[in-house]
């Protein structure tokens, strides 16, 4: 038995992640997701596997607003591929909120989907929740 665990409960992805989330094609175009979005709240989306080898992506709203909108290119003929971050990095429900945010700031990442043991994604986690989360957790 490890000793050295802190007395205060501590507190997970899982905690702190939201459970609704929005999975798209690659192939559908950038407005046919956003019209899709049924999650505005998470400002992002996740790009499904194409097959059981493939790994999932994720564009998040600002990805767009960078790489579409002004650049003055159309929504209806930009396919998502085409901004999507692939492979995207997943983060386990069950970790410390204090390592996943470390993770988000060494990586500059402001969202995530969280992947469970079998490689299902069960929710999505923002670098701003886990942070106001977890200083409210620690006041």
């Amino acid at each position: 038995a490890m000793s050295t665990m802190p007395e205060r409960e501590t507190m997970t992805v899982r905690d702190v992640m939201k459970t609704g989330y929005d999975l798209v094609e690659g192939t559908a175009t950038v407005s046919e997701a956003l019209q899709l979005m049924k999650h505005v709240e998470t400002k992002c989306l996740i790009v499904k596997k194409r097959h059981d080898r493939d790994e999932y992506g994720i564009v998040v709203i600002a990805d767009i607003a960078r790489q579409v909108l002004s650049q003055n290119r159309s929504p209806e003929r930009v396919s998502i591929y085409e901004v999507m971050t692939k492979p995207a990095v997943t983060v386990h429900p069950d970790m410390d909120i204090r390592y996943a945010s470390r993770l988000f700031g060494q990586l500059g990442l402001s969202r995530a989907p969280v992947v469970d043991r079998d490689g299902n994604v069960i929710g999505i986690v923002s670098y701003t929740d886990m942070v106001l989360k977890g200083l409210m957790h620690l006041a």
